[in-house]
Order: structure tokens, then C-alpha cells, then sequence
């Protein structure tokens, strides 16, 4: 979102976090509303300037990565509610400075007990429901999984406690901020839908309409939910009455008596129950591994497919000297090497897929047999087929199906550094802007819209397709928080909103970074281009300006205003930090340092 003037109250946090010897301050000093920050101490990158603020307080008071994440995290589920909140779920990476070890922690929201492999089909007709149809619906809200990822990071690698860590969101929603443009457009863009329901409408449609831009936008209902948890715990949530509103919601959507406009479908339940929500656990998987130029790349293994992809079509990559060639050359190997992954990725990846599986997807030999398909003088026919992962590799053979389905998501992302070298990368969702439509009543949040990222229908012809919904299964996610080392230390992370794009976005600015020679906010705000093995690649107007009539032939490009919204943060040589955001992209976003260095 565009950086907001900041409110005094939102980062008065002296008397919020407590056990630091650090003096309580009235108005800690407001961080720059800039894209780039260079300094020491700790730094913190994010989508809006209220969130970056209240990361940047806990580090100066004391705080590590950790703790300064979470609690940029909950405010951006207050100024981002569109996006993220304790109604969704996301990805959380940690690089643990003391022990050299990066983890990861699962909070991708499940699928209740009650759905199966048809629930997105409709039984009268026998066919899969559009799109938007199923999303406004109680059959999209998947089992939250956000707040139990703030308690389990705090409860193993922070330094305060969650209660601590919501208060000064709480602070936030309470005294409101300047609604801008971005946040007026997403309500307006969501108007027919969140019309529907009489939560929403009384929260984000007063008297029938978005809110003004330049008006304060307050939301008493998320600053007493924020307050309940901090108070009495994730249980309140997970079993007690928070959760009982949430289940209540899916299973009894809230209909508006006189909805704000019309909608052209029926509003469907669904069978989310308090079991579903007591049974709910975070995962910590292993992270992804791809060694790339003498570089560590971690980042998010399954129900992820970020990491698995990401990492394949870096493997891709390696196989060419990209330095060698011009910067349109290096594209088209990117947009390549970037079918030839996804096409694996929609193949492969699911919840369930084994890791014996990702492991092969994730190999050298596969990505040598996949790079020799890739001609510098012209482009794949897309959709390219899937490549086999069996170990036996030499070929360029391939099988013959693949599925383009595209995802559809609004996500936000945030990176974190601290002063003894801890570093997150988190990308946290609601799915599609503004989930499934659906506020809790009472409680001020939105719900997530997660179970649309399962396929449909079957997308593989003949042979097993790993995404479609079963009973607690998670739907396959694209999110790819990447953290970089380089000799065991960090060297960069980066992550970005943009449902399937993301993939490509973070692909997209590790080759931008490391092989073009780009400085990170060079790398950031560089025209982007999304080829996700479709028959034409999704691109900015400003890529196609740069490498459109220079390409190979066989591309094609379909225009789209901008892709993606991305954070992130680089350990200099000299011990500095550079953090950097969007310039432009959703309004532009906000880096700040604790220690600004004199010399930027």
C-alpha cells in the first residue's frame, strides 16, 4: 500500500514491550516513507509504513527478528486486511544466526474434515464452479493457520511474547489510519462481493460505499479480537469463542438482509467445525536447498511450491553463463528455464508429494536434461510438457501434459534483520483480495478464500493430479520465501505477493541480483515478466518496451499493469544492511534501518 502518514498512538510502543532496558519514548522517531534504507543495527522492509514503523520499535527496543515480524505482521492485518490476517495463513523462513540454520514454519491454512475431491463441483450440473462463485463462498475458507504461526515463532525463537506483539496493532485499529488510494480501490474492486454479506458491508461500505480516501478508517471489532488473544491466548481462537464465530461464519454465512449491489451467484455454506480448528497444527518442514553461483538458496518446501520451483529453475539456469550474454539474452533463458519449472511444478507438486519426488525435481541431473530444451534462437511452443524426475537422466524426452491454470491471489510479504544477524522472510495471505468476502461478525477480520488454490477438477489427464482437496490436505501455494547465504552467512532475502508470480517475481530478482549485477533496489524495481507455461508470458508494459522486439521469436506477451510487491533486505560487506521495497508497485512500500548510515 502507499506509505501513510504515521499516527503518533500507532508506534508509541515504550509501555507495550516489556523486559528491555531500552527507556520507554513517547514517539519513537518515524522511519523514512522511502523504498530504500542503509545502515546498521537491524532493518525491516514491508508493503506499508505503519507496519515497517512498528517492526522498527521492536528492534530499537530490544526486540529480535522474530518478535519485530510478528508484530509487523499483525499490523499489516490491520492496514493490509485485504491481503493478510489472522483469518489466512503464509510461510514463515528464519535464518537463526547463533546456530547457522535456516527454518521454516507451515502455517498454510487446511482444509476441513468435511471436503473431498468433488467439493468444488457442482452437483447439479456436474461441472467445476467458476471461480468466483466458489470463492464467495463458506467452501473456500480454509482452517486458519496465521495466528498459531506468530505463537509458534515467538515460542521458539523469539524474546517477547505474543501478547506483547498484538498490542501495538491493536493501538493501530483502534485510532485508525489515512485510508489511501490503494486501500479505497480494493474495497471498491471487492464492492459486489463484500455488499453480500452485513459484517463486511457495515465495516468497509459505510452507507453503501467505500470508505473516502483521506478518511480514517477505524476497526474497534479486530483491536478487541487482537486484545481477547493477547489477553487469554490462541486458544481463544483455535477452541474458544473467536473460533466458534469463525466456524459459525462458514457454515452460516452472513447474508445482508438488503446486500449493496447484486450477485450473481448463490452463497454456498460449508462444513468448516470447532474440530477442525482445535485440530489445526503448523508444520516445520525442512527447508528447500539449490546451490546457485557458489550461493545457498533456501526457501519453502510443500504444500508450497515456491521453493521447488524457484530452486529448479535456478538448477535450470546455472547450466548457461547468463553474465556472458546481453540482458534480453538473459531473459529469455529466465522466461524459459521459468515454463520448464512450472511445468514440473503443476505436474508434481502437492501437499502429499514425496520427497523423494522434490528431491529429484530439485536435482542436477534433472535440470541439465530439462536446460537442454532451451535454444537461444527461438522460444518453446507453451505449454512445454512435463519433464520425468525418475534418476535416469541424459534425454531431453518428456511426457505430454501439462496444466496452465492460473493462480489468483493477493498476498503481502514482509523482511526482517536484526542486530545479531537474524533474519525472517515471511509471506502471509488471505488468497484473493479480500478472501472469501465474508468479516467475522464481531470480530473485524476477514476470511481466507485459501481452498480455491486446490484444483477444481483433474488437470492431468490420465495420471495423478497432487491438488485436489481432500480432508486437512492444504492447498498447493506458490508463496517462496527465499533466504540467500553465501558461505554459510546471509547474503540476501527477498520475498513477494502475486499469487503464481511470485514464483517468477523472486526467480525474476535473484537473476537480476546475481547474474545481471543489479543493486537490490535495482533488482526490485527492474520491469517484470511472469511466464508460468502458458501461451503467452503475463508482463509489465515496461518489460515489453525493454526486451519485447529483442526476444527470439515464438514469445508472446499479454500486458498487465504490475506484478508482484516485493520486500527485502542485503548484508553488505561492511556489516551494513540495506532494506529495500517497491518504489511504485501498489503505491510503493517502506524500508527503514535502526542505525541510518550517514553516508546514504
Amino acid at each position: 500500500m502507499r506509505p501513510r502518514a504515521l499516527i503518533t498512538t500507532t508506534i508509541a510502543l515504550g509501555a507495550l514491550v516489556a523486559g528491555t532496558a531500552v527507556p520507554a519514548q513517547a514517539k519513537p522517531a518515524e522511519p523514512p516513507t522511502e523504498p530504500v534504507a542503509v545502515g546498521y543495527g537491524g532493518a525491516v522492509s514491508t508493503v506499508d509504513a505503519t507496519a515497517t514503523a512498528v517492526g522498527l520499535d521492536v528492534l530499537r527496543r530490544g526486540g529480535n527478528a522474530v518478535d519485530a515480524a510478528v508484530a509487523a505482521a499483525a499490523t499489516l492485518g490491520v492496514t493490509e486486511p485485504f491481503s493478510a490476517g489472522i483469518g489466512g495463513g503464509g510461510f514463515f523462513v528464519y535464518y537463526d544466526a547463533k546456530r547457522g540454520k535456516v527454518h521454516t514454519i507451515d502455517g498454510r491454512e487446511a482444509a476441513p474434515a468435511s471436503m473431498n475431491e468433488t467439493s468444488f463441483v457442482n452437483p447439479s450440473t456436474g461441472q467445476p464452479y467458476r471461480f468466483d462463485e466458489a470463492r464467495i463462498s463458506g467452501l473456500s475458507a480454509g482452517v486458519p493457520g496465521t495466528l498459531l504461526t506468530w505463537q509458534d515463532a515467538l515460542d521458539r525463537w523469539g524474546t517477547r511474547s505474543l501478547s506483547q506483539m498484538l498490542k501495538p496493532a491493536a493501538r493501530v485499529a483502534e485510532d485508525g489510519f489515512p485510508v489511501d488510494e490503494t486501500f479505497a480501490s480494493q474495497v471498491a474492486a471487492n464492492q459486489a462481493a463484500f455488499g453480500q454479506f452485513s459484517s463486511t458491508s457495515a465495516l468497509y461500505l459505510p452507507g453503501g460505499q467505500p470508505p473516502a480516501v483521506g478518511s480514517t478508517f477505524r476497526n474497534q471489532d479486530l483491536a478487541e479480537t487482537y486484545r481477547l488473544i493477547a489477553k487469554r491466548g490462541t486458544d481463544v481462537f483455535y477452541r474458544g469463542e473467536v473460533g466458534r464465530d469463525v466456524v459459525a461464519t462458514v457454515q452460516h454465512p452472513p447474508v445482508a438482509a438488503q446486500p449493496v449491489g447484486s450477485w450473481p451467484y448463490p452463497i454456498r455454506p460449508a462444513g468448516m467445525t470447532s474440530a477442525d480448528l482445535a485440530g489445526y497444527r503448523t508444520r516445520f518442514p525442512e527447508p528447500t536447498r539449490s546451490d546457485y553461483r557458489g550461493f545457498e538458496v533456501y526457501g519453502m518446501s510443500t504444500p508450497s511450491s515456491g521453493g521447488t520451483a524457484v530452486g529448479e529453475a535456478l538448477n535450470i539456469l546455472e547450466q548457461f553463463d547468463l553474465r556472458s550474454m546481453t540482458a534480453t539474452q538473459a531473459m529469455h533463458h529466465y522466461l524459459e528455464a521459468s515454463a520448464l519449472a512450472f511445468a514440473d511444478r503443476n505436474r508434481y507438486v502437492g501437499d502429499h508429494t514425496g520427497q523423494s519426488v522434490l528431491q529429484e525435481l530439485l536435482s542436477d541431473g534433472f535440470a541439465k536434461e530439462r536446460a537442454c530444451q532451451i535454444a537461444s534462437s527461438a522460444a518453446l511452443r507453451k505449454p512445454v510438457a512435463p519433464g520425468v524426475p525418475d534418476g535416469a537422466y541424459g534425454g531431453c524426452s518428456a511426457a505430454a501434459v501439462a496444466d496452465t491454470r492460473d493462480d489468483r491471489k493477493s498476498t503481502t510479504n514482509l523482511t526482517v534483520a536484526d542486530r545479531w544477524g537474524n533474519v525472517v522472510e515471511y509471506t502471509l495471505t488471505i488468497e484473493a483480495t479480500g478472501g472469501n468476502g465474508m468479516v467475522v461478525p464481531g470480530r473485524g477480520f476477514l476470511l481466507n478464500n485459501e481452498l480455491t488454490d486446490f484444483n477444481f477438477a483433474p488437470t492431468q489427464g490420465t495420471a495423478p493430479d497432487p491438488n485436489l482437496p481432500a480432508p486437512g490436505k492444504r492447498p498447493r501455494s506458490s508463496m517462496s520465501p527465499t533466504i540467500v547465504l553465501a558461505d554459510g552467512r546471509p547474503f540476501l532475502a527477498v520475498g513477494t505477493p502475486g499469487g503464481a508470480t511470485i514464483i517468477t517475481t523472486v526467480l525474476q530478482m535473484l537473476v537480476n541480483r546475481i547474474d545481471l549485477g543489479m543493486t537490490l533496489p535495482e533488482a526490485l524495481a527492474a520491469p517484470r515478466a511472469s511466464q508460468r507455461n502458458g501461451a503467452s508470458t503475463q508482463a509489465e508494459p515496461a518489460f515489453i518496451t525493454a526486451y519485447g522486439n529483442g526476444l527470439p521469436p515464438g514469445h508472446a506477451f499479454s500486458s498487465t499493469e504490475e506484478i508482484g510487491a516485493a520486500t527485502g533486505i542485503e548484508f553488505l560487506t561492511d556489516g551494513r544492511l540495506l532494506a529495500a521495497a517497491e518504489p511504485v508497485r501498489r503505491g510503493g512500500g517502506a524500508a527503514a534501518v535502526v542505525g541510518r548510515w550517514a553516508g546514504h
